[in-house]
C-alpha cells in the first residue's frame, strides 16, 4: 500500500521504498502469475529494479490475447477471482476494450494516488466538484470519482449526458470545479448559447477546470481560450494509462507540465519506441513510457509498453515541493502518422490550429489505407460565423506544415460540422481503401 505524501519524498527514500516493494511483488509474481511464469520461461525476475531491462516487454496485444483465451480477466489475473472487488473496462478507443480487475486494496491505492493529482491541481476541502466522465465501467468514471473524494472535496457524480441539467446543477448547488475531458467545454458552450442565452460560461462561477482523458491542454492557445471563456484556472489534472494505473500524474499551479506522482507504486522506464532500447530519465529526453507495478494484487504488469510518447521537461524538484520528474505527453505511438518519413502526432496539429481565432479548434485527421502518406489530410472546423477563404486555408496549411515539418492537405469544414463528444475524442480516423 502507498503512503500519503510520497510525492514529496526525497529520491533516496523513494528508491529504498521501491526496492522493498519490488522484492514483495517479485515473489508474488513468481508464485501467483501464470502469465509471467510463461512469458519469462523459467527465468527468475531480477532482484533489483535497475535490472528489469533483462526481461521482455508486456504488450497490449499480449493482454488482449490472454483475455480472449481466458475470459474475462486473462491468465495475468494473479489473485483468486473471489478477490476481485471491482470490474472496469478500458475505453476501447485504440482497439478491443479490456476488462480491468481490481481488489479492494488495488482500488484504495488507485484512489489515493489519483487524489495526489487533483490536490496538486488545487482541489481540496471547500470545493464542490462536478464529475463529468463516463461511469459505465470506464476507469475514468467511478475510479476518478473516488480520487476526487479522497481530496476532501464535495463530489457531484454527474457522468455524461443531460448537458442542460448539468448547467442548472452547477447554478443550483454552487459548483466551483468541473472534472471532464478537454473537449467537453465546447459541448457545454454550445448548449449554453442555444438554451441559456442570458448567461455566459463565466457566469457559472467555476474556479477550477480539471481535465484528463485527452490531449489538448499542452497547447497554450487552447488553454488560454478555455481560461478566457470560462474564467477558471485550467489544469491538466488526470494523466494515466487504464491498463496500468488510472491517474498518476497531474499539473500543479506553478507550471503546465505533468508531475509524475506515482513513484512509490510504479517503476517507470523510457525506451526508444522503434528499437526498445532504454533511455535515461534526463531533461529533454523523449521516449515511450514503460510501466511496472510495485504493489498490485489482481493484474500486476511488468515492463508494460504504454504506447505513450513522453518528453521529460525537468527532473529537479518543483517550486511546489514535489520531487518526481515532470513531463509532457507528445502523443501515442499508435496515433503517430508517418508522412514522407516524418513522425507526426495529432497534438502538433491541434497546437497549430489553436493560433487561428477563425477556427473552432475541432479537427480530424482522416487517413485512407495503411500508408505511407505523402500528405497529411486535415479537416479543420471553422468558428461560428466564419466562412472558407483560399487565404485562410493557405495560412492554416502553412502553419501546420511549419509545426509538423511535413506537407498537409487542409479542408476547412463548416461550423459545428464535426461531432463533439462527452468522452474521449478520436482525432485520427483510419478508413480502409475502397
Amino acid at each position: 500500500m502507498t503512503e500519503t505524501g510520497a510525492d514529496f519524498w526525497t529520491a533516496k527514500r523513494i528508491a529504498c521504498w521501491r526496492e522493498d516493494r519490488w522484492a514483495a511483488q517479485r515473489a508474488y509474481l513468481e508464485t501467483d502469475s501464470a502469465f509471467y511464469r510463461e512469458l519469462w520461461q523459467g527465468v527468475a525476475p531480477p532482484e533489483r529494479l535497475g535490472d528489469l531491462v533483462r526481461l521482455p516487454f508486456t504488450t497490449k496485444a499480449m493482454l488482449r490475447e490472454s483475455q480472449v483465451a481466458q475470459p474475462p480477466f486473462g491468465h495475468y489475473l494473479a489473485a483468486p477471482s473471489e478477490r476481485v472487488a471491482r470490474l472496469h473496462r478500458t475505453s476501447g478507443t485504440t482497439g478491443r476494450a479490456m476488462n480491468i480487475a481490481m481488489s479492494a486494496a488495488d482500488a484504495l491505492q488507485t484512489a489515493e494516488v489519483g487524489a495526489r493529482s487533483h490536490r496538486a491541481s488545487g482541489l481540496g476541502p471547500g470545493h464542490r466538484v462536478i464529475h463529468c466522465l463516463n461511469y459505465q465501467m470506464w476507469m475514468g468514471g467511478f475510479t476518478d470519482h473516488a480520487s476526487l473524494e479522497a481530496t476532501g472535496a464535495t463530489v457531484i457524480p454527474f457522468g455524461i449526458g443531460g448537458t442542460e441539467l448539468l448547467v442548472r446543477t452547477i447554478q443550483d448547488v454552487g459548483v466551483t470545479a468541473i472534472h471532464c475531458t478537454p473537449s467537453y467545454p465546447a459541448v457545454l458552450e454550445r448548449v449554453i448559447a442555444d438554451k441559456f442565452p442570458d448567461i455566459s460560461p463565466r457566469d457559472l462561477g467555476l474556479k477550477l477546470g480539471l481535465f484528463g482523458g485527452e490531449a489538448g491542454l499542452d497547447d497554450p492557445a487552447f488553454r488560454a481560450r478555455l481560461e478566457s471563456v470560462w474564467g477558471f484556472s485550467a489544469r491538466n489534472a488526470n494523466y494515466g494509462v487504464s491498463d496500468a494505473f488510472s491517474n498518476f500524474a497531474g499539473q500543479c499551479g506553478h507550471e503546465t507540465d505533468l508531475h509524475f506522482l506515482g513513484l512509490d507504486v510504479l517503476y517507470a522506464e523510457l525506451i526508444e519506441p522503434e528499437s526498445g532500447e532504454p533511455l535515461d530519465w534526463g531533461d529533454g529526453v523523449t521516449g515511450e513510457l514503460v510501466l511496472t507495478h510495485l504493489d498490485r494484487e489482481c493484474q500486476p504488469l511488468v515492463r508494460f509498453r504504454t504506447s505513450d510518447i513522453l518528453t521529460v521537461t525537468a527532473t529537479a524538484p518543483c517550486a511546489c515541493g514535489r520531487t518526481g520528474p515532470r513531463f509532457r505527453v507528445v502523443g501515442r505511438s499508435d496515433d503517430m502518422v508517418v508522412v514522407r518519413g516524418v513522425n507526426v502526432f495529432p497534438n502538433a496539429v491541434g497546437a497549430a490550429l489553436g493560433a487561428f481565432p477563425e477556427l473552432s479548434g475541432e479537427y480530424r485527421i482522416r487517413l485512407r489505407g495503411k500508408g505511407p502518406y505523402d500528405l497529411l489530410p486535415v479537416e479543420a472546423e471553422l468558428a461560428a460565423g466564419q466562412a472558407t477563404t483560399p487565404e485562410l486555408r493557405e495560412a492554416v496549411s502553412e502553419a501546420i506544415n511549419a509545426e509538423i515539418r511535413a506537407s498537409t492537405e487542409v479542408h476547412l469544414v463548416a461550423p459545428r460540422s464535426l461531432p463533439r463528444t462527452e468522452g474521449k475524442t478520436q482525432r485520427v480516423i483510419r478508413e480502409a481503401d475502397d
